[in-house]
Protein backbone atom coordinates (compact mmCIF):
# COMPACT_ATOMS: atom_id res chain seq x y z
CA UNK A 1 0.00 0.00 0.00
CA UNK A 2 1.33 3.52 -1.07
CA UNK A 3 0.80 6.06 1.36
CA UNK A 4 0.52 9.81 0.38
CA UNK A 5 2.16 12.83 1.76
CA UNK A 6 -1.22 13.84 3.04
CA UNK A 7 -0.96 11.22 5.92
CA UNK A 8 -0.95 12.48 9.26
CA UNK A 9 2.60 12.44 10.78
CA UNK A 10 1.46 10.06 13.43
CA UNK A 11 0.23 7.83 10.91
CA UNK A 12 2.01 4.14 11.28
CA UNK A 13 4.09 3.93 8.34
CA UNK A 14 5.63 0.97 6.56
CA UNK A 15 9.27 0.48 7.30
CA UNK A 16 9.42 0.48 3.14
CA UNK A 17 7.60 4.28 3.21
CA UNK A 18 9.94 5.05 6.13
CA UNK A 19 12.81 4.04 4.38
CA UNK A 20 11.43 6.09 0.87
CA UNK A 21 11.28 8.97 2.83
CA UNK A 22 14.33 9.00 4.18
CA UNK A 23 16.25 7.99 1.09
CA UNK A 24 14.30 10.76 -0.62
CA UNK A 25 15.04 13.26 1.37
CA UNK A 26 18.87 12.60 1.35
CA UNK A 27 19.01 12.64 -2.28
CA UNK A 28 16.49 15.65 -2.65
CA UNK A 29 19.32 17.85 -0.48
CA UNK A 30 22.17 16.30 -2.04
CA UNK A 31 23.39 14.52 1.50
CA UNK A 32 23.41 11.63 -1.07
CA UNK A 33 25.69 13.52 -3.70
CA UNK A 34 24.73 13.24 -7.64
CA UNK A 35 26.47 10.59 -9.35
CA UNK A 36 26.92 8.56 -5.87
CA UNK A 37 26.72 4.73 -6.21
CA UNK A 38 23.97 3.34 -4.00
CA UNK A 39 24.60 0.59 -1.82
CA UNK A 40 21.81 -1.52 -1.07
CA UNK A 41 23.82 -2.98 2.33
CA UNK A 42 24.87 0.38 3.35
CA UNK A 43 21.49 2.19 2.95
CA UNK A 44 19.34 -0.96 4.97
CA UNK A 45 22.29 -0.52 8.18
CA UNK A 46 22.20 3.34 8.38
CA UNK A 47 18.17 3.53 8.27
CA UNK A 48 17.96 0.58 10.72
CA UNK A 49 15.51 -1.64 8.29
CA UNK A 50 15.92 -4.69 6.00
CA UNK A 51 17.36 -5.16 2.39
CA UNK A 52 13.74 -5.90 1.08
CA UNK A 53 12.31 -2.03 2.41
CA UNK A 54 15.28 -0.26 0.72
CA UNK A 55 14.32 -2.89 -2.46
CA UNK A 56 11.01 -0.94 -2.26
CA UNK A 57 12.04 2.64 -1.73
CA UNK A 58 14.20 2.52 -4.81
CA UNK A 59 12.08 1.45 -7.18
CA UNK A 60 9.96 4.40 -6.69
CA UNK A 61 12.73 6.62 -5.99
CA UNK A 62 13.89 5.55 -9.78
CA UNK A 63 10.37 6.35 -10.90
CA UNK A 64 10.86 9.90 -9.69
CA UNK A 65 14.06 10.08 -11.34
CA UNK A 66 16.26 10.48 -7.85
CA UNK A 67 18.35 7.35 -8.96
CA UNK A 68 19.28 5.90 -11.59
CA UNK A 69 20.10 2.02 -13.00
CA UNK A 70 22.79 1.17 -15.63
CA UNK A 71 22.97 -2.35 -16.35
CA UNK A 72 26.42 -4.33 -15.69
CA UNK A 73 26.85 -1.05 -13.66
CA UNK A 74 24.85 -0.30 -10.53
CA UNK A 75 22.99 2.29 -9.02
CA UNK A 76 23.46 5.47 -8.98
CA UNK A 77 22.23 9.11 -7.47
CA UNK A 78 20.67 10.97 -10.29
CA UNK A 79 23.23 13.32 -12.02
CA UNK A 80 21.73 17.61 -11.57
CA UNK A 81 21.36 18.26 -15.03
CA UNK A 82 20.72 22.22 -15.25
CA UNK A 83 19.02 21.74 -19.05
CA UNK A 84 16.34 19.86 -16.85
CA UNK A 85 15.45 23.19 -15.38
CA UNK A 86 13.62 24.64 -17.80
CA UNK A 87 11.53 21.58 -18.08
CA UNK A 88 10.73 21.43 -14.68
CA UNK A 89 9.84 25.19 -14.38
CA UNK A 90 7.75 24.53 -17.34
CA UNK A 91 5.32 21.92 -15.64
CA UNK A 92 5.78 24.07 -12.11
CA UNK A 93 4.69 27.42 -13.84
CA UNK A 94 1.23 26.03 -14.65
CA UNK A 95 0.63 23.49 -12.04
CA UNK A 96 1.62 25.26 -8.86
CA UNK A 97 -0.71 28.05 -9.35
CA UNK A 98 -3.56 25.88 -9.95
CA UNK A 99 -1.95 24.00 -7.27
CA UNK A 100 -2.07 27.37 -4.44
CA UNK A 101 -5.84 28.62 -6.06
CA UNK A 102 -7.18 24.81 -5.14
CA UNK A 103 -5.80 24.59 -1.96
CA UNK A 104 -7.19 28.16 -1.02
CA UNK A 105 -10.63 26.32 -2.17
CA UNK A 106 -10.31 23.13 -1.00
CA UNK A 107 -8.38 23.50 2.68
CA UNK A 108 -9.24 21.38 5.66
CA UNK A 109 -9.29 23.23 9.08
CA UNK A 110 -6.04 20.85 10.06
CA UNK A 111 -4.14 21.93 6.80
CA UNK A 112 -5.13 25.52 7.39
CA UNK A 113 -4.00 24.82 11.38
CA UNK A 114 -0.63 23.40 9.32
CA UNK A 115 -0.02 26.23 7.32
CA UNK A 116 -0.34 28.87 10.10
CA UNK A 117 2.06 26.57 12.06
CA UNK A 118 4.13 26.94 8.74
CA UNK A 119 3.84 30.80 8.65
CA UNK A 120 4.59 31.28 12.52
CA UNK A 121 7.76 29.17 11.83
CA UNK A 122 8.63 31.53 8.71
CA UNK A 123 8.09 34.51 10.69
CA UNK A 124 9.95 33.63 13.59
CA UNK A 125 13.21 32.46 11.50
CA UNK A 126 16.19 34.87 11.44
CA UNK A 127 16.84 33.94 7.62
CA UNK A 128 20.47 35.48 8.14
CA UNK A 129 21.43 33.43 10.78
CA UNK A 130 19.55 30.10 9.64
CA UNK A 131 21.64 27.67 7.64
CA UNK A 132 20.98 27.00 4.25
CA UNK A 133 19.83 23.27 4.69
CA UNK A 134 17.11 24.49 6.68
CA UNK A 135 15.77 27.24 5.01
CA UNK A 136 15.81 24.85 2.67
CA UNK A 137 13.95 22.78 4.48
CA UNK A 138 11.49 24.49 5.48
CA UNK A 139 11.02 25.62 1.92
CA UNK A 140 10.20 21.70 1.30
CA UNK A 141 7.46 21.50 4.45
CA UNK A 142 6.17 24.66 2.82
CA UNK A 143 5.59 23.27 -0.51
CA UNK A 144 4.44 19.79 0.74
CA UNK A 145 1.61 21.56 2.82
CA UNK A 146 0.47 23.93 0.33
CA UNK A 147 -0.03 20.09 -2.33
CA UNK A 148 -1.36 18.35 0.42
CA UNK A 149 -3.96 21.02 1.06
CA UNK A 150 -5.36 20.75 -2.56
CA UNK A 151 -7.38 17.38 -1.37
CA UNK A 152 -5.74 16.13 -5.43
CA UNK A 153 -3.76 13.18 -4.64
CA UNK A 154 -2.50 13.10 -8.57
CA UNK A 155 -2.10 16.98 -8.39
CA UNK A 156 -0.17 16.57 -4.79
CA UNK A 157 2.51 13.65 -6.24
CA UNK A 158 2.85 15.34 -9.39
CA UNK A 159 4.05 18.39 -8.25
CA UNK A 160 6.13 16.86 -4.63
CA UNK A 161 8.21 15.09 -7.29
CA UNK A 162 8.73 18.50 -9.51
CA UNK A 163 9.58 20.31 -6.57
CA UNK A 164 12.06 17.50 -5.51
CA UNK A 165 14.03 17.57 -8.90
CA UNK A 166 13.99 21.66 -8.42
CA UNK A 167 15.45 21.29 -4.71
CA UNK A 168 18.33 19.32 -6.17
CA UNK A 169 19.17 22.09 -8.59
CA UNK A 170 18.47 24.66 -6.16
CA UNK A 171 21.02 23.02 -3.59
CA UNK A 172 23.31 22.88 -6.51
CA UNK A 173 23.85 26.35 -6.50
CA UNK A 174 22.72 27.54 -3.10
CA UNK A 175 25.73 28.82 -2.02
CA UNK A 176 25.79 31.57 -5.16
CA UNK A 177 22.21 32.63 -4.73
CA UNK A 178 21.87 36.27 -3.82
CA UNK A 179 18.62 36.73 -1.83
CA UNK A 180 17.57 32.92 -0.76
CA UNK A 181 15.75 34.63 2.14
CA UNK A 182 13.96 36.72 0.41
CA UNK A 183 12.29 33.74 -1.63
CA UNK A 184 11.94 32.13 1.78
CA UNK A 185 9.73 34.79 3.11
CA UNK A 186 7.80 35.04 -0.34
CA UNK A 187 5.86 32.04 0.92
CA UNK A 188 4.10 34.43 4.17
CA UNK A 189 2.13 36.26 1.91
CA UNK A 190 1.18 33.15 0.16
CA UNK A 191 -0.16 30.59 3.04
CA UNK A 192 -2.07 33.63 3.99
CA UNK A 193 -3.82 33.71 0.55
CA UNK A 194 -4.70 30.34 1.29
CA UNK A 195 -5.40 30.49 4.75
CA UNK A 196 -7.99 33.63 3.82
CA UNK A 197 -9.34 31.23 0.99
CA UNK A 198 -8.47 33.74 -1.85
CA UNK A 199 -7.72 31.54 -5.25
CA UNK A 200 -6.86 34.46 -7.41
CA UNK A 201 -4.28 36.13 -5.11
CA UNK A 202 -2.28 32.77 -3.95
CA UNK A 203 -2.57 31.48 -7.74
CA UNK A 204 -0.16 34.83 -8.77
CA UNK A 205 2.09 34.61 -5.73
CA UNK A 206 2.39 31.07 -6.51
CA UNK A 207 3.23 31.99 -9.87
CA UNK A 208 5.81 35.29 -8.86
CA UNK A 209 7.35 32.83 -6.74
CA UNK A 210 8.36 29.78 -9.44
CA UNK A 211 9.27 32.13 -11.92
CA UNK A 212 11.41 34.20 -9.20
CA UNK A 213 13.05 30.93 -8.14
CA UNK A 214 14.49 29.99 -12.27
CA UNK A 215 15.36 33.65 -12.16
CA UNK A 216 17.53 33.22 -9.51
CA UNK A 217 19.07 29.55 -10.21
CA UNK A 218 19.78 31.28 -14.19
CA UNK A 219 21.64 34.38 -12.41
CA UNK A 220 23.54 32.24 -10.32
CA UNK A 221 24.61 29.82 -12.88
Amino acid sequence: MQHTATEPEGAELSLAERAYRALRDRLVMLEIRPGAPINEDQLAQSLGVGRTPVREALKRLQYERLITTFPRRGTFATEVNITDLAHISEVRQELEPLAAAQAARRATAVDRAALTALLRELESVDSGRRDAAELMRLDLQVHRAIYAATRNPYLEDTLVRHDNLATRIWCLFVERMADMAGHIDEHGPLIEAIVDGDPDKAAHLSRSHVEGFERAIREAI
